[in-house]
C-alpha cells in the first residue's frame, strides 16, 4: 500500500478491497496468486476486515499482525479521500482499533497455519534498533494471548 501524496487516493496497489480482489482472483486464476492479509489496511478504509477472512480463505497467502489507531476526530474533518496517515497511524498489536482475538479466532475458523510477521511501523518505535527489538517482544507477549 505505498503512497505519496501525488498518488493519493488508491498509491500503487490495486490489491485493496475484497471486490479488487474477485476481479483480479477472476482475472488471473493461479493457484500460486494469494493475498498478504494486513487487516491495518481494512481499519483505515472502514471496511470489514474479519469477513474476508471466510470469503477468500483460500488465497491468504501470508499475514501481517499490525494495528491501526483511527483518528475519528480528524477523520470527521478531512474524510477519507484525504491521505491515509492525516487521520490515522499505524500502530503495534494492541495499541489501536483491531480486535485480536476477533481476528485470530477467524484465521483458526479456517484452519491459517501459513506465514505471518509482526510488521512495525508504529512512530513509537521507530527511532533505534532497539525500539524496534522493543517493538516485537512487546507485540509477541500480547499476541501469545491469541497464537499459540
Amino acid at each position: 500500500m505505498w503512497f505519496t501524496e501525488d498518488e493519493w487516493p488508491g498509491g500503487q496497489n490495486l490489491m485493496t478491497s475484497s471486490a479488487n480482489w474477485r476481479r483480479v482472483f477472476e482475472l488471473l486464476p493461479y493457484d500460486n496468486l494469494g493475498i498478504n492479509y494486513d487487516p491495518s489496511h481494512f481499519i483505515w478504509q472502514q471496511i470489514d476486515y474479519i469477513r474476508p477472512i471466510y470469503e477468500f480463505r483460500d488465497k491468504i497467502f501470508h499475514v501481517h499482525f499490525k494495528d491501526i489507531k483511527l483518528f475519528r476526530d480528524k477523520l470527521a474533518d478531512v474524510g477519507v479521500m484525504a491521505c491515509p496517515l492525516e487521520y490515522m497511524s499505524p500502530k503495534i498489536p494492541e495499541l489501536g482499533d483491531i480486535d485480536w482475538g476477533k481476528f485470530v479466532s477467524a484465521l483458526t475458523d479456517i484452519g491459517y497455519n501459513g506465514y505471518s510477521v509482526i510488521e512495525v511501523e508504529d512512530k513509537e518505535f521507530e527511532g533505534s534498533p532497539e525500539d524496534s527489538a522493543r517493538a516485537v517482544k512487546q507485540s509477541a507477549k500480547y499476541l501469545r494471548n491469541f497464537v499459540g
